[in-house]
């Protein structure tokens, strides 16, 4: 999982389009075991969106990627949100 993450920061694939449909098939599988409607998760894209833009200036709105993935024992929720900068936030 480790490594599944660090090929997607630095964009490196051995087959794109094997590796989108099998990056797709494993988000359909992971929202149908842990039940999550369409709804449920674009409700929880925005929320993540609302949080994160409380402290950040966010680049693309729409860019947000939130995906799950299912391990042996575990799903981890994975957020890719294209971010400008920091904002000034009091404490």
């Amino acid at each position: 999982m480790v490594f599944d993450l660090l090929d997607r920061l630095f964009n490196r694939t051995k087959d794109a389009s094997g590796s989108v449909a099998k990056d797709r098939l494993k988000m359909v599988l992971a929202v149908d075991r842990t039940n999550l409607s369409p709804q449920v998760m674009d409700k929880m894209r925005l929320e993540i969106l609302a949080v994160v833009g409380k402290y950040f200036e966010l680049e693309d709105m729409e860019g947000l990627e939130v995906s799950l993935e299912r391990d042996k024992n575990s799903t981890a929720l994975i957020a890719n949100v294209p971010i400008r900068r920091v904002k000034a936030v009091d404490a």
